[in-house]
């Protein structure tokens, strides 16, 4: 198994385990899924890395702060990180 690979895993058991029952609400993966949206418009069709993902699951939380350094880690700009991160959480 790559590391990459065990990372994602990880990293995608914390976002479940941090954010509990947020992640099972409808509108809650609705708010997600216009997040990682906004990023792959960026990627011009490209989709979404499991980072953003992640990125945006922490958004969700409310931590915009965290949310966009996730996403401009994953190298994705910081306008559309400020703005994907802006909707995770409504």
């Amino acid at each position: 198994m790559h590391i990459s690979t065990r990372v994602a895993g990880v990293l995608t058991g914390l976002a479940l385990a941090l954010g509990g029952a947020a992640f099972a609400a409808p509108a809650a993966h609705a708010d997600v899924t216009a997040c990682i949206n906004q990023v792959e418009r960026e990627l011009q069709g490209g989709e979404a890395p499991d980072s953003v993902r992640m990125a945006c699951y922490v958004g969700l939380t409310g931590d915009h702060e965290q949310c966009v350094s996730g996403l401009t880690a994953a190298g994705v700009t910081n306008g559309t990180s400020v703005s994907a991160c802006r909707v995770a959480p409504e």
